[in-house]
């Protein structure tokens, strides 16, 4: 994993109930809650995945090469 370029980190806004799983685990405090809803800073997030497998609801993923 890591960092890789041409890919994108989404949060499925109908999916994410704003639990904080995802959070605590970014190296890079990349994420944030707003409004109840997971959040990215796309210029932050090194794309390490460290945060998918905490969401209960399977609602993060990367898209891209």
């Amino acid at each position: 994993m890591g960092e890789r370029l041409n890919v994108t980190f989404l949060v499925d806004e109908d999916t994410c109930f704003g639990c904080g799983a995802c959070i605590a685990l970014c190296p890079k405090n990349a994420l944030s809650l707003s409004n109840r809803l997971a959040v990215v800073q796309q210029d932050e997030c090194t794309h390490c995945e460290y945060c998918i497998p905490s969401c209960p609801v399977f609602a993060l993923s990367i898209e891209g090469d």
